[in-house]
Formats: C-alpha cells, structure tokens, sequence
C-alpha cells in the first residue's frame, strides 16, 4: 500500500530554523476538520485506515518531527516544539478548530496542544497515552532495540524476517525509505530517545485543565497499569472512557475494527 493508492493531498509547512512538517490530507475539503498525531516511531501512514473510515470528515495526517517525512534530526525534541509544530499546522492548514487525535507520543502532544491553545481543538481522543510515559531504563530499553536493526535490509522481506509479522511490525516494513544501499527506517534510534524522553515528566495541570470533550481509549493489553488509567481519566474533566479487549499499544492497528467503532459515535457519527 502506498500513499498514491488514495486520494491523498499533501502539504509541507516550516515551523521554525531547518525544520519541515509534511503531512496529507483525505476527505472531502470541506468536511469537518480531524487532525491525527502518530506515536513514537511511528508516521502518518499509520493512520490512512482510520481517516479512510472518517469519509465524511476532512482529516489530515501529520508526520511529527524526527518522523517519516518531516525533518528527521531537528535541533529541539522538547515536548514544546512538538505542540508548536502542531499548531502550526492547524493554523497554516487547517485553520478551524479541529478534532484532535493522538496515540502514545502523538496523544501526549495532543494533550498538550489542547492545553495550550483550547481555541483550536473542539474535541480530544487520546489512544494509549497518559500524563506521562515511561521511565529512563525503558527510554533506553527502547533505544537499545532500535540500534539493533542490522541496516540497511537489503529486501523488505528481509525486514519482515527480522522484525516479525505483527501489525506494527508491517507498518514499520511498509514504511521503509528506499535509498541507493538499500532499505532504511524513516526516524533514527537516537532522536527516538530524546523525543520520548520529554513524556517521562507528568502533565497533570495541563490535563487537568483541558475543559473540551475527551475519549480515553486504551488497549486491554497496553503499555499502562490498571491505576495509572483509573487515576488519569479520573483527574480529566469530560471524560469518556473505552477499554478495547484483546488491543495492544498499538490498538488502530491490531484492534482496527474496534477502535473505528468507539472513535466514530464520540464524533457524532
């Protein structure tokens, strides 16, 4: 599958020194705007199901910094830059206030673009996400693993061998940039570590300042402890809560079918 199978309108803003943010767009232009934030390691492309299960809504797909096809070693990883390049695009792109979506790293962002400028998000779904995200071994864990890719793979069999046949495991083989020596990841395991890094400081005045509609939907075999999604979605302000059976952290993928149906109804469809 490649982004040139669908209807696809891409777009490239700048938000700052060096710094460049692609993303595309699916849907009709005029449909009520969705913007989705992708998780760590991961790109827009995670997304086109989803979008193409929203049809009546205009949704744009944001690769974040460090990610896919946006600049892949910007200066600044802070939590900071990621929301100002969020903003940034609704403004520039969008410009109305949109309903926002994240999982994992990209949900953290759009917790944090929702606390800073509520003027732009009308409503919030975070997939796996939290006030914070993991600790430094786990950080460093998760680097350890990314520098053991043997790269370049020389076939994208190649790469399926290695990395397995789980659905996130697809996403990462369909995404591979090919270059003259052969296939490489689009992100780079040291800038993965620094992005994530900025999630381990909690967020709570920031979450619990977010007044606007929230769904909260975890994976039954997600990242997070049974208290630490109680305590979250408990110290939010509206919000609705959704356990999917069976889903992993990476729920849009493996759990597809499930997650299409709990987004739909919380956006009025």
């Amino acid at each position: 599958m490649t982004l040139m199978d669908f209807p696809a309108r891409s777009f490239g803003v700048s938000t700052g020194p060096g710094v460049h943010i692609h993303g595309f767009e699916l849907g009709p232009a005029d449909g009520a705007p969705v913007v989705i934030l992708h998780g760590l390691a991961g790109s827009a492309r995670e997304f086109v199901q989803t979008a193409l299960a929203l049809p009546e809504f205009r949704t744009v797909l944001i690769d974040l910094r460090g990610h896919g096809r946006s600049t892949t070693r910007p200066g600044d990883l802070s939590r900071e830059a990621f929301v100002a390049d969020v903003v940034r695009v609704i403004e520039s792109v969008v410009r109305a206030p949109v309903t926002l979506i994240g999982q994992s790293l990209g949900g953290h962002t759009a917790m944090l673009v929702a606390a800073a400028r509520p003027d732009l998000v009308s409503r919030l779904v975070l997939l796996e996400s939290g006030a914070r995200g993991g600790s430094g071994d786990e950080h460093e864990h998760l680097g350890k693993y990314f520098r053991s890719w043997p790269l370049p793979f020389a076939s994208r069999t190649t790469a399926q061998e290695f990395l397995g046949d789980g659905p996130l495991a697809r996403a990462w083989v369909a995404d591979l940039e090919e270059r003259a020596d052969g296939l490489w990841p689009r992100f780079e395991a040291d800038v993965m570590v620094a992005a994530i890094k900025g999630v381990a400081a909690p967020r709570w005045d920031e979450w619990e300042s977010i007044a606007v509609p929230t769904l909260v939907i975890y994976g039954e075999n997600g990242i997070f402890a049974a208290e630490d999604k109680s305590e979250f979605c408990e110290r939010g302000r509206r919000v609705q809560r959704v356990d999917l059976a069976g889903a992993s952290h990476d729920s849009h993928l493996d759990a597809f079918h499930s997650w299409v149906a709990a987004l739909r109804p919380f956006m009025g469809v």
